[in-house]
């Protein structure tokens, strides 16, 4: 049982401060309430966290993902590799498109795509390789890109969890065609909802747009088949404030996980998430393994106040609509059995912090 004497730490608290509600009544107030001027201010904006051209406002990551596919020519009878360990939305994009999701392993480490793993199922029918950056943590887009010029595949970057992490000093969503960006709450920035396409593609970015609004750029002039998934201009307002905070708040998050690495440090029963040397993690999650007594584990922190997840305790090839899929995923697998997120947000206090390494290093000989 939880111990009701002692503050409970959530795993994840999303900021929603006054500038934030200020942004929000003074588009109410305005009018302008939907793609308007605060929505391309967010576009023009975007671009310094993904280091792209152009950005293309949307109303959900999900959709960013799927109308990139769309705008990239990806559809019925293409095949576009993906990692199963990650949120079902990343392979869901992919179906609802018509084309099919082939699901590669992960490295041990990263918990990202295997660029061995990935080059194993590259075939006649694959189209496009989309990596997911999970937890904020970049994939080996060095080796990746590489892969994907050999073929000659598309590259689009599930990028929503990773908004300012970068491999080698480029930000994530400038290698591929296109990155995909989410706002949801629990994201290290958020717009309340709403995602972002990035691309360095004019081309790309002018049919992203026609996609989001009907198929139209002149209003009765349809010029394509699209749908309505615009941004409002109150997501994007407050976007904007979160934005102006984005690098702050990261640097937090990374102290953060710096503290908690070295007070894991030489525990065998919990294990640091490992960096690679050329990337740079922001932390929308810090995940550990525990390779015995994960589910005991989670019971332990409750106890002591600490709030814990697992993401993701099912693969996607494991979940109903994807359980044809044949994968064999060993790491895929052994990462769903093991793996914990601890609270890393910036609005920890150096109390919490200590709370929750204290809580961690007492499940060393209780598992």
């Amino acid at each position: 049982m939880p111990n009701e004497l002692v503050e409970f730490i959530p795993p994840a608290q999303p900021h929603i401060g006054e500038a934030e509600i200020d942004a929000a009544v003074a588009v109410l107030r305005g009018g302008m309430v939907v793609q308007g001027p605060e929505v391309a201010a967010f576009e023009a904006e975007f671009g310094t966290v993904s280091g792209t051209a152009h950005c293309v406002a949307v109303n959900s990551g999900t959709s960013a993902l799927q109308l990139a596919l769309i705008a990239m020519g990806i559809g019925r009878g293409d095949e576009v590799i993906v990692p199963s360990f990650s949120f079902a939305a990343t392979a869901n994009a992919v179906r609802l498109v018509g084309a099919e999701p082939v699901f590669a392993d992960i490295e041990p480490g990263s918990f990202n795509l295997d660029p061995d793993a990935v080059a194993a199922l590259i075939g006649p029918k694959t189209a496009a390789i989309m990596p997911v950056h999970l937890y904020g943590n970049p994939t080996d887009m060095g080796r990746l890109t590489a892969l994907a010029e050999r073929h000659d595949l598309a590259i689009l970057e599930d990028a929503c969890q990773a908004h300012g992490a970068a491999w080698d000093g480029v930000p994530v969503g400038s290698f591929g065609a296109a990155g995909a960006f989410s706002f949801y709450p629990t994201k290290n920035m958020h717009a309340l909802e709403g995602g972002m396409v990035s691309t360095g593609d004019p081309a790309l970015a002018r049919t992203l747009r026609l996609l989001r609004n009907q198929g139209m750029e002149v209003r009765y002039a349809n010029e394509i088949v699209g749908a309505n998934m615009r941004m409002t201009d109150v997501a994007a307002a407050i976007g904007r404030v979160q934005l102006g905070q984005l690098e702050g708040w990261t640097e937090t998050r990374r102290a953060n996980a710096a503290y908690l690495d070295a007070a894991l440090k030489g525990l065998t029963a919990v294990e640091a998430p490992p960096v690679a040397d050329s990337a740079r993690h922001v932390y929308h999650q810090y995940t550990v393994r525990v390779p015995a007594g994960r589910d005991r584990a989670l019971e332990l922190l409750k106890e002591a106040g600490i709030g814990s997840a697992v993401y993701y305790p099912t693969p996607i090839h494991k979940l109903a609509p994807y359980e044809g899929s044949g994968a064999d995923l060993p790491e895929t697998d052994r990462a769903a059995a093991e793996v914990l997120s601890l609270p890393i947000h910036p609005a920890l206090t150096e109390g919490q912090l200590e709370r929750i390494a204290a809580a961690v290093t007492g499940l060393e000989g209780r598992l």
